[in-house]
């Protein structure tokens, strides 16, 4: 069985809701992987801060279709912009299975646009469409396709609660994740979902 970066077994599960590529394209349909729960430390006080780092990625037919060619097409058809939402939580396990401090409800949005950018632009060719993505209302700019699909399809996020939230004692914890889009020229509606392996706390 693996084992997370913390020792506790980890299973992560992965699921996709509804898939498809445009086209008949014979990519893997989308998913969420790598799903993991990072942290240093397994001992708290009562009285402390919790956080860990939930990572992962999304792979499959979106992160593909998501390319300098495929933003052109789109950008000619008026499909100018991609939206992403996403949501994250820790849940504890056991008969009394709760979310543990605040959920992320966010988004990160891809714009296309037309450039003369001689950093993005190639010699033989005097303008392109590139992409340029915005989390948490910040824009990123990047200069490979590669680069920008990982800033749109990686994920590491922080998560903080409070050990007074689980009580004394021993704990299981696990990260849930899940993403969905709307329809575009260069992929389907989806709509998937994942659960990381689970790290057992103790709470003095």
């Amino acid at each position: 069985m693996p084992r997370s970066p913390l020792g506790a077994s980890c299973t992560p599960r992965i699921w996709n809701i509804k898939g498809g590529a445009p086209g008949g394209s014979r990519l893997a349909e989308s998913s969420i992987s790598g799903l993991e729960l990072v942290g240093g430390r397994t001992e708290f006080a009562s009285s402390e801060d919790i956080t860990f780092n939930v990572k992962f990625s999304i792979q499959g037919s979106v992160r593909e279709g998501f390319n300098e060619k495929n933003w052109t097409r789109a950008y000619s058809k008026y499909d100018n912009t991609f939206k992403l939402k996403y949501g994250i939580k820790i849940r504890s396990s056991g008969v009394r299975k709760h979310t543990i401090g605040k959920e992320i409800d966010a988004y990160r949005k891809a714009s296309f646009f037309w450039t003369r950018n001689p950093k993005l632009v190639n010699p033989m060719k005097n303008k392109r469409v590139w992409a340029q993505v915005a989390k948490n209302f910040k824009p990123y700019l990047r200069l490979s396709e590669e680069e920008t699909r990982g800033e749109l399809f990686d994920f590491d996020e922080p998560m903080v609660f409070k050990a007074a939230d689980l009580g004394p004692g021993k704990h299981r914890i696990s990260a849930e994740a899940h993403a969905s889009w709307q329809k575009h020229y260069f992929t389907e509606s989806e709509s998937v979902k994942g659960l990381s392996g689970e790290i057992e706390l103790t709470i003095n």
